[in-house]
């Protein structure tokens, strides 16, 4: 789930400042607003992808979301990015755990065959 999480991140990282880029030419608000809204989304998004593996990660990647939608009450374009990002987090959580799950499955069989064969795990017989 932590790099499949962490790429959404990144992606929204990117996504922010471009939008920020466009805002600017589009939106009558002073460029100092446009930046404060997106450089704090920006900075909050990678320094989230450190956090994840930690207790609270995901939690705090909805709160990130939430703030993201939110920020649409000071640059309007921010609650379409917002919902997007939202749907995009929740996929990424909800796949990433099936990921996970499978790759654990994955691992517990093929440390259970190089046990049976006598071969160390993850080296083919």
């Amino acid at each position: 789930m932590r790099t499949l999480c962490a790429s959404t991140l990144i992606g929204e990282f990117f996504v922010i400042g471009f939008a920020g880029l466009v805002a600017m030419q589009m939106s009558d608000l002073s460029t100092a607003t446009i930046w404060t809204v997106s450089g704090i989304a920006m900075l909050l998004s990678l320094l989230l992808c450190g956090m994840l593996t930690r207790p609270g990660g995901v939690t705090l990647g909805w709160a990130l979301q939430a703030a993201l939608i939110a920020s649409g009450f000071v640059v309007p374009a921010m609650f379409f990015l917002g919902v997007v990002f939202a749907a995009l987090w929740w996929a990424s959580v909800h796949f990433g755990r099936k990921i996970d799950d499978a790759k654990a499955r994955w691992a517990a069989q093929s440390g259970a065959a190089g046990d049976a064969s006598g071969e160390p795990a993850g080296k083919p017989a």
